[in-house]
């Protein structure tokens, strides 16, 4: 028995949430962007309207107005978009316990089991589109399939508020003629590897000798004819399933271009702290520190370096992250962007106890910033702060836009 897979994909998730909190929006162009001043000013989601002026994601929001000059661009509300993606799983979770994200507006759904309830895979998946419609008023396309892949794909062919079905029996005339870089996991590069063999369909990928893949692009050539051929079994991750975290990082484009190590140091410590809390709030230490450099001709590199012990402190963090940037930057061009992260991560409970004085003192710290973190929750976080934080306030009082904690895509 073929396995009924669905995957829904919230239309134009960012932008059709705020325009259902403003319905002046509604029949406007409308993107979803950063903040200008501060020099975030990509962006990030648009509507149909913005789309047909050819607005895309991840260009300037100057690029975006030079298009359509009635472009509306409204700062993201990350909150509301996470409440909106949690009222979507809710609603999927009626009909399956397998869902697996794929970002807050994407999930795969297996429906199996759940076809004797519900009926088959396209009742269900209409279904679904009506109760988002109705109860979250904004809409969905989902794909049903046989695999994740292909509903995937389904998804994506019709938009908006649609259902498309990809079986056993007609993928063929429905994906192979797709251009290839339709297929998940077909990036840039890989396009661009591909096209130069000849390669511009999903169907020249599926018909291509294996050996010649594998060849071009080692394992990843082997994966994706898989992919192509209707091949993958890749299952659907359980709602109940526990993923560790993979790394915690923070990165920010400042406000204004960093000149010296001065303004690089208070940056990376307002990073590092955050960093710092965040693992502290999941009870993990790190044993690796990642930077993240970009300057402002957005050349960019990063560098990660081994902690002597680790950390959950943001001055152990921070001190590290400074020894990276110093020994890997000469100052040709000012800072634009940086980023610290912290890797290689372990619980705090199971790192070895000691009696070594650098050990003694680690310990002190983090009870110190432990203490730190209780009245920053009570009395806001600017309550205490670092003194080096008062010698530029417009970098002290920056905030990280891109604050993340990196799980496994299954996690949400």
């Amino acid at each position: 028995m073929d396995r009924v897979i669905l995957h829904s994909d919230l239309n134009n998730f960012y932008a059709s949430v705020e325009c259902l909190y403003n319905p002046e929006l509604r029949g406007k162009p409308v993107a979803v962007g950063g903040d200008v001043e501060a020099r975030h000013g990509i962006i990030l989601a648009k509507n149909y309207h913005a789309k047909k002026y050819g607005v895309i994601t991840g260009e300037a929001i100057w690029q975006a107005r030079r298009k359509c000059r009635d472009l509306v661009v409204v700062p993201p509300d990350f909150k509301r978009y996470i409440k909106f993606s949690q009222m979507a799983r809710d609603i999927y979770a009626d009909y399956t316990d397998q869902i697996e994200s794929f970002g807050l507006d994407e999930c795969w759904l297996d429906v199996t089991g759940s076809t004797h309830l519900f009926g088959d895979g396209v009742k269900v998946a209409d279904e679904i589109r009506r109760r988002i419609k109705f109860e979250m008023g904004i809409t969905a396309s989902v794909g049903v399939s046989f695999n994740k892949i292909f509903a995937k794909l389904g998804s994506d062919i019709k938009k908006p508020d649609a259902t498309t079905e990809i079986t056993q029996d007609n993928f063929k005339a429905v994906v192979w003629k797709l251009p290839v870089q339709e297929l998940l996991y077909v990036g840039r590069a890989t396009h661009k590897k591909l096209g130069r063999y000849g390669i511009k369909t999903i169907g020249d990928l599926a018909n291509t000798e294996l050996k010649y893949l594998e060849y071009w692009l080692g394992k990843w050539g082997y994966m994706l004819w898989t992919f192509a051929n209707g091949y993958d079994t890749s299952p659907v991750s359980n709602i109940g399933a526990k993923s560790l975290i993979k790394s915690i990082g923070n990165s920010t484009t400042t406000p204004r271009d960093l000149m010296n190590n001065e303004d690089v140091k208070i940056t990376i410590y307002v990073l590092s702290e955050s960093v710092a809390e965040r693992l502290r709030s999941h009870g993990f230490v790190c044993s690796t520190v990642q930077i993240y450099v970009r300057d402002n001709k957005l050349y960019s590199f990063e560098r990660q370096g081994k902690l002597k012990i680790p950390t959950s402190n943001s001055g152990a963090i921070a001190k590290k992250a400074m020894e990276l940037f110093i020994e890997s930057y000469d100052w040709a061009k000012p800072v634009r962007s940086i980023g610290v992260r912290a890797c290689n991560l372990a619980l705090a409970g199971d790192t070895q106890m000691s009696f070594l004085p650098e050990h003694i003192k680690e310990d002190k710290q983090d009870n110190l910033e432990r203490a730190i973190d209780d009245i920053r929750r009570r009395f806001g976080h600017f309550a205490v702060q670092r003194g080096m934080m008062l010698n530029d306030s417009r970098l002290s009082n920056l905030n990280p836009k891109d604050d993340h904690v990196i799980f496994p895509v299954s996690y949400f």
